[in-house]
């Protein structure tokens, strides 16, 4: 058996502390039988505090933003020189699992790592930024810390409310915030000339692929939409089978539709019918109204416009046949982010020199990407979790897929 090479043995062991670390910060959880650490919670505070200690540890200038975030800087061999900006974030759902977000953070660590032990320094700056809020727990909206970074938060943003009522604005002052700062915490955009994310794929594509690194086309677009039927509720054992205008009947057939047009459209869009409510709700009454939400995402916004239209059609088409009513009405919408096309192919080549070959796909959950590209070119690498599985307790990944995605990781950052 061949011995390892130094690289990989570095490699090793970087991410073994990778996962150690990840380890430590997943005991950092405002429950116990879970990991929960939401937005300028004392909890999120305390792993800004630990995030900081290992940028410094790897030779970085560190900083807490006016927003949250907790930023870190390795100088290039220019002082001054702009940055290539690495992250992803540190806030979590409730019951999450330990990879989500915070493996971007500290795999980035890792590349400036290496690079402080070498004495060695690139072109560019390298800057690191631990995401205040990405997933939108406490206060139902998101992107919060890279909307920070790039100055587009929102005026409303700071009267936005908590469970207990507590206002973004106040939590920033109980976190030793100023809301009256936000705007530092906003970059030129000279300052940066590009932001890689890794992150876990939270999907089973590259696992079924046998792979463990991919590389991000495009984060979906979204549209959810509150939908309904509406028919005639009746007796269910005196209104004959032709004479009903049932409206659960309707909302089936047409579920069965958006599965079956979906699937058929390809192009990676997907649609899901995720709440149902029917009323009257009785077991010997036909329903008469149905109440249901779609959600449909694609790596693209037209061919999704598209399929959402005729998906809408098509529900009126099977209420106007059943002799019922169909509306729905938006109530989210989100562009499609199309990553870089360079920086694509940079992290392609680097996916190819360490595991042989590179799989393309988008990614059909957020990211703090989407923000960051509205100022700055963005590129994505996933890592292969076990069973696709996210935001749950169960979320996995292996060391040695840890290491291979650090040395691409790094590989990328080099080339550019």
């Amino acid at each position: 058996m061949s011995q390892p090479t130094r690289q990989q043995a570095d490699s090793a062991r970087a991410a073994a502390r990778v996962m150690s670390r990840a380890d430590e910060l997943a005991a950092i959880s405002e429950t116990p039988d879970g990991l929960t650490r939401v937005y300028l919670s004392p909890q999120h505070l305390q792993a800004n505090q630990r995030v900081a200690q290992w940028m410094t540890q790897a030779g970085m200038t560190v900083w807490q933003d006016s927003v949250g975030n907790i930023c870190g800087r390795y100088e290039g061999e220019q002082e001054g020189a702009p940055a290539i900006l690495l992250g992803s974030h540190l806030d979590t759902v409730r019951h999450a699992g330990r990879y989500d977000g915070m493996l971007g953070v500290l795999t980035a660590i890792e590349v400036v790592q290496a690079l402080h032990q070498q004495g060695r320094h690139l072109a560019r700056a390298i800057e690191i930024v631990g995401f205040g809020d990405e997933e939108g727990t406490r206060f139902g909206i998101t992107l919060l810390g890279s909307r920070g970074l790039t100055g587009s938060w929102p005026d409303g943003w700071l009267a936005q409310t908590d469970a207990d009522g507590v206002s973004v604005a106040q939590a920033m002052v109980q976190a030793g915030l100023d809301p009256a700062q936000i705007h530092r915490a906003a970059r030129r955009a000279e300052e940066i000339v590009a932001y890689l994310e890794l992150h876990i794929e939270q999907g089973p594509c590259l696992e079924q692929a046998g792979l463990a690194l991919g590389v991000v086309e495009a984060i979906n677009g979204a549209r959810r939409l509150n939908c309904c039927f509406t028919g005639e509720a009746g007796h269910a054992g005196t209104v004959p089978m032709i004479h009903r205008k049932d409206a659960l009947a309707a909302a089936a057939e047409w579920m069965v539709r958006v599965e079956t047009m979906t699937r058929e459209q390809g192009g990676n869009l997907v649609a899901t019918v995720g709440t149902l409510r029917c009323a009257p709700g009785a077991v010997n009454v036909i329903p008469g109204e149905v109440s249901l939400t779609l959600d449909i995402r694609g790596p693209d916004d037209r061919p999704l416009e598209a399929l959402l239209e005729a998906l809408l059609t098509e529900a009126q088409a099977i209420a106007e046949r059943r002799h019922l009513h169909f509306r729905a009405e938006a109530f989210y919408r989100i562009a499609a982010t199309a990553c870089d096309r360079r920086l694509q192919q940079v992290l392609q080549d680097t996916v190819l020199g360490v595991q042989g070959r590179s799989l393309s796909l988008p990614s059909g959950a957020g990211h703090d990407a989407i923000a960051i590209a509205e100022r700055w070119p963005v590129g994505m690498l996933f890592v292969r979790c076990k069973g696709g599985i996210s935001h749950h307790p169960a979320e996995s990944v292996t060391v040695d897929d840890v290491a291979l995605a650090i040395d691409a990781f790094a590989g990328a950052v080099f080339r550019l």
